[in-house]
């Protein structure tokens, strides 16, 4: 199966790129129509998505709404960068077509019809103390539970957010104007929200938990391991049928990293996002002054060496630096048995080096094959199962096979 755009023949994470970095305009038929039947919610917090025919997951930023929501949580200058870039201009649209169905539109051109997940009422919860669920967690694609951020992040009230990072810009923000950070979910709230989500609704099958990056990465992992203790507490980890992925901070003794794999976690992550040095110390300012490279590469090395191939992985950014790089990276951790994890870069509030565009599909496509050269040639596995709004490592992987075969061809979907 192909999918026709602008004369473009694209298989399905070619597609998927172009959506997550471009955004989309979605009717306000969509959210009226499929609201009580999908999942699709007027709120960019959300983490709303769209599922293409092969059954890939792709983010669904609603440009109009993200834009309003930017409105009061970013300075002016942010929200002109972002309407530079998204340019509430983008080609694409999601609509209610004639046959009672969601369709992608380019140029008002269908380009296919996608499903959603199935509907949930996540997002109208609140813990026993109060918090809402809506801003604290997110269901991502069709099975997994997400808390990405579940503390502030030391290194961007300290002045070094990532530049790619919205959350960090918001707490960068507020340190500077001396204002408290927003309200953080307790171990219980996080608990709660975990056992709705599995065992309640069961929306979920695999579990990510991601804090900000701290100067005690030491105490760090011992909180993780109090937050899992309080999970398997209400919830029971073994009623979490996939996996727990954990992303922390390196500590310096990288044997800390023990309680986290001891209070339950599958998979450990300490993410790199740049491989490039020079390109890293710009963007992850932070991470380059407080921890450095080496000590991510140590604890990674660490994890890997002890508890085995694949229990180690590594996000980056993809799009920030040139791809020889990136799958240069790829290939140095995946060699020693851990995952590279691919994220689509989304432009957000403000420019990452200057720069606001992203790269174009012919940069996306030599990622796509070495990332599946990669993946086969040292046994990686990324995490999870039908893949993640943004990642491009499992929709890669679960093709990896025919992407490879075809490395020359434009099409894996759907064959």
């Amino acid at each position: 199966m192909l999918f026709s755009v602008a004369g473009q023949s694209l298989d399905s994470l070619d597609l998927k790129v172009l959506l997550v970095t471009k955004g989309l305009k979605v009717s306000l038929d969509v959210y009226d129509q499929f609201g009580l039947t999908g999942r699709i919610h007027p709120d960019p917090r959300a983490c709303n998505c769209v599922i293409l025919p092969d059954g890939t997951i792709v983010h669904v930023t609603d440009v109009a709404l993200h834009m309003r929501y930017l409105k009061g949580a970013v300075l002016l200058e942010s929200l002109r960068n972002v309407r530079h870039a998204l340019g509430m201009r983008t080609p694409f649209r999601l609509v209610v077509s004639a046959r009672g169905t969601p369709v992608i539109l380019y140029e008002n051109e269908e380009v296919t019809e996608v499903g959603l997940p199935p509907a949930s009422r996540f997002y109208e919860q609140r813990t026993s103390s109060g918090l809402p669920y809506l801003g604290n967690a997110v269901l991502q694609g069709v099975d997994f539970l997400s808390f990405q951020c579940l503390w502030p992040c030391d290194y961007a009230k300290a002045g070094y957010s990532c530049q790619f990072c919205y959350s960090g810009g918001v707490f960068e923000r507020l340190a500077r104007r001396g204002k408290p950070a927003p309200v953080i979910p307790t171990h219980r709230d996080i608990a709660e929200i975990v056992d709705y989500a599995v065992n309640r609704e069961a929306a979920a099958g695999h579990l990510q938990l991601t804090g900000g990056s701290t100067l005690n990465p030491q105490a760090e992992c011992h909180l993780i391991g109090a937050i899992l203790g309080e999970i398997d507490h209400v919830v029971g980890l073994e009623s979490i049928p996939g996996e727990v992925l954990v992303y922390t901070t390196p500590p310096a003794d990288p044997r800390a990293i023990d309680q986290v794999f001891d209070a339950g976690a599958d998979r450990v992550a300490c993410s790199l996002e740049v491989w490039d040095e020079a390109l890293a110390e710009i963007t992850t300012p932070g991470k380059w002054k407080f921890a450095g490279r080496r000590r991510y590469l140590e604890c990674l090395e660490y994890v890997a060496g002890k508890y085995g191939p694949n229990r180690a992985c590594s996000s980056f950014v993809v799009g920030l630096e040139p791809a020889e790089s990136f799958l240069e990276g790829a290939e140095y951790l995946a060699a020693r048995g851990i995952v590279p994890i691919a994220s689509i870069w989304i432009p957000f509030g403000k420019p990452v080096m200057g720069n606001m565009k992203p790269p174009g599909l012919d940069f996306y496509r030599q990622i796509k094959q070495g990332l599946a050269r990669i993946y086969v040639k040292y046994g990686i596995e990324p995490p999870g199962s039908a893949g993640l709004n943004v990642c491009a490592c499992r929709d890669i992987w679960n093709h990896r096979t025919e992407i490879i075969e075809g490395a020359e061809r434009p099409c894996f979907a759907g064959q």
